[in-house]
């Protein structure tokens, strides 16, 4: 069947901006150009003030991962963690890790992608690790939005579903989980970072409807462990329910998407081939909503962002899986900053 030209209607032009190649497959309804422009801004709008928050991206000072037993730090620069002298005494405190019996539950909690999201954790069980933070006398330390910290306490990391935002100066402190594995991290903040205050976002592709793509979801028979590779030079594993089927420049491609029983969307990492001169080289992130009752969803690759290594050195990213390695050229979303912070050498 011949493509029809109807140069008089908005909604046919849009369709054929498609290409005549993928005539005939479920398409989304376009939006006009304005109103889709407007969107992304908007968009655009709440991504800068999430990286450049107080506690944003942009602010990440520093990130050390936590052995078993006693984790030292202050400004000491004998000691494992070193903070900056303006903020902390030689010695703020003593984070103790202890493995104790049994499987603990993890609930939801915030994904390594830039902004916490309650609706994105790992449900499946690990060891159980206790926290315990011993404060040094008159260190400073504080319980974010409380007291200071007299004394000994537990913490809980950013995966238990009620994390511990400590203070010390202008700096803000939490332990990181990182999902998957029994890693812990301390990751620490600067409330008070010129970074952030002077912080842009990249300049994106121009954005068009020809980039929001029809997919179908094809669910597997039971949810996934997929191990990806990280940029501390561990392995991840995320929880995948299915993949993402669409089409492109005439042909099928497939994604896998994450998500577990409490997401509100799918978290989808892709690489293209602008990651050789336009994106960023470890590739993209995005995240697309749920099916609807025919299976059927939309993924809007106007909405690529940078993971969060993009901007700052102090994160654990995944790399996406080789199975989200797409034969394509998205020239969509978000580009690679100037000076990206984690340089991805291959």
């Amino acid at each position: 069947m011949s493509c029809l030209v109807v140069k008089s209607t908005f909604v046919v032009m849009a369709i054929l901006a498609v290409g005549c190649a993928d005539e005939g497959l479920r398409q989304p309804t376009p939006i006009a150009p304005e109103e889709l422009a407007a969107e992304h801004e908007e968009w655009r709008d709440r991504r800068q003030r999430s990286l450049a928050s107080p506690n944003g991206v942009v602010s990440w000072t520093g990130l050390w991962e936590l052995v078993e037993g006693a984790n030292t730090f202050g400004s000491d620069p004998a000691l494992a963690i070193v903070l900056p002298v303006e903020d902390s005494p030689p010695l703020a405190g003593t984070l103790y890790v202890e493995t104790v019996g049994g499987l603990a539950e993890t609930t939801p909690g915030p994904l390594e992608d830039g902004a916490a999201d309650p609706g994105d954790g790992d449900p499946d069980a690990e060891p159980a690790r206790r926290l315990r933070l011993v404060p040094e006398a008159g260190s400073g330390l504080a319980l974010r939005g409380g007291g200071p910290v007299d004394g000994p306490i537990d913490v809980a990391h950013d995966r238990s579903g009620n994390t511990t935002f400590l203070t010390l100066g202008s700096l803000g402190l939490r332990v990181h989980a990182e999902r998957g594995t029994d890693r812990l991290w301390l990751r620490v903040w600067d409330t008070d970072s010129p970074r952030a205050a002077a912080f842009e976002l990249p300049p994106y592709f121009p954005v068009t409807n020809e980039w929001r793509r029809a997919a179908r979801f094809d669910p597997y028979r039971e949810p996934r462990d997929v191990p990806m590779a990280d940029v501390t030079g561990g392995t991840v594993a995320n929880v995948s329910p299915g993949e993402l089927v669409f089409r492109a420049d005439g042909r099928e491609h497939r994604l896998i998407a994450f998500a577990t029983e409490s997401s509100r969307t799918y978290l989808v990492m892709v690489w293209d081939s602008t990651a050789v001169d336009d994106t960023y080289q470890l590739g993209r992130y995005m995240r697309v909503p749920f099916p609807d009752d025919d299976g059927w969803t939309v993924i809007d690759f106007n909405r690529l962002y940078n993971p969060p290594c993009a901007f700052t050195p102090y994160s654990v990213c995944s790399f996406p899986p080789r199975e989200n390695r797409l034969a394509l050229a998205v020239r969509a979303g978000e580009k690679r900053p100037a000076e990206p912070a984690f340089r991805v050498v291959r």
